[in-house]
């Protein structure tokens, strides 16, 4: 009976989690294995061509800046949007991974998505303290 039980449970959340990805529910893509991850080198490059010209020096929407690392690191209107050490907890990595589609980052016909290998090293920076 409790081989049963466990395999029931099994069989229930294989089936709630195929229903959510068919739902488009959108998953995370993972971290990089890249170490040594840093601002200037690997993130800067990525938020310059794809964030910037909206949450930049001239424009901030959201009361968001992604232009410095002190910046980046800052609350915005609805908090923070970095928290070092949980990029799955992140709500910048959302955005950008387009997980909600009304916080999709950069917005429908507003640039390019983001590729799942640069939303990966954004994951990387960020689980390794976002330095």
């Amino acid at each position: 009976m409790k081989r049963f039980t466990i395999a029931l449970s099994l069989c229930a959340g294989l089936a709630l989690a195929v229903s959510a990805t068919a739902a488009g529910k959108k998953e995370l893509p993972p971290a990089a294995k890249k170490a040594g991850v840093t601002f200037d080198k690997d993130i800067k490059p990525i938020f310059e061509k794809s964030c910037v010209e909206c949450h930049g020096e001239k424009k901030q929407k959201g009361k968001l800046r992604l232009d410095t690392l002190a910046n980046t690191l800052k609350a915005s209107e609805n908090g923070k949007s970095v928290l070092p050490g949980k990029s799955a907890d992140s709500s910048l990595v959302k955005a950008v991974a387009r997980v909600v589609e009304d916080d999709a980052m950069p917005p429908e016909g507003k640039g390019k998505p983001l590729t799942n290998e640069q939303i990966g090293l954004i994951r990387a920076w960020i689980d390794q303290g976002a330095k």
